[in-house]
């Protein structure tokens, strides 16, 4: 008889507590840290003005020549050039910004560029800013710009954590005390 209660009363026992066994209880997150591993950090980044650049690309060739990048500049510009005024007033550049380079506040800004400050950009002063980006991302200087120019290689930030998520330098979870202007 024993065995008939203990055979007919496991296996309730087991139904039972099977929904509290199948709950694992997470272990309680410190205050202000991430539980798991971290996504490590970029360390090839890309301007917003380099993917400009890179679609301005018309034969698909995987290389901007100057020709193509002053084409493609141009017709950026007048794609928000109503009326074909030859100027773009800061809306319109915050407009601009948005489609080409992917954010409005994206760099470089429009006082930047609106170099004599009448509140409005010329395709002359786009184009004198942006020649500056032709340079610089033409590193070795061949006339055009392939993919591995339009790349920045960084390395780990500033409080970067190494692996094991230690710090560098200073103290563990003290708060970082604010720089003081001198006097």
């Amino acid at each position: 008889m024993k065995r008939l209660h203990l055979l007919i009363g496991l296996p309730a026992a087991l139904a039972a507590a099977a929904p509290a066994l199948a709950q694992e209880a997470a272990p309680p997150a410190k205050e202000g840290r991430q539980q798991g591993p971290q996504q490590p950090l970029a360390t090839i980044i890309v301007e917003p003005v380099a993917m400009m650049i890179a679609a301005f690309d018309a034969d698909g060739d995987t290389r901007v020549t100057r020709a193509e990048f002053d084409a493609g500049l141009r017709a950026s510009f007048d794609a928000f050039d109503a009326g074909g005024r030859g100027s773009i007033g800061y809306i319109g550049f915050s407009d601009w910004a948005l489609r080409y380079l992917g954010d409005r506040n994206a760099l470089p800004g429009p006082f930047e560029i609106d170099t004599d400050g009448d509140n409005r950009i010329t395709f002359a002063e786009l184009a004198d800013r942006f020649a500056a980006y032709f340079t610089r991302f033409d590193t070795d200087k061949d006339g055009a710009i392939v993919r591995a120019e339009l790349v920045t290689l960084r390395g780990p930030g500033i409080g970067a954590r190494p692996e094991g998520g230690k710090e560098r330098r200073g103290g563990g979870d003290r708060p970082r005390r604010e720089l003081q202007p001198t006097r």
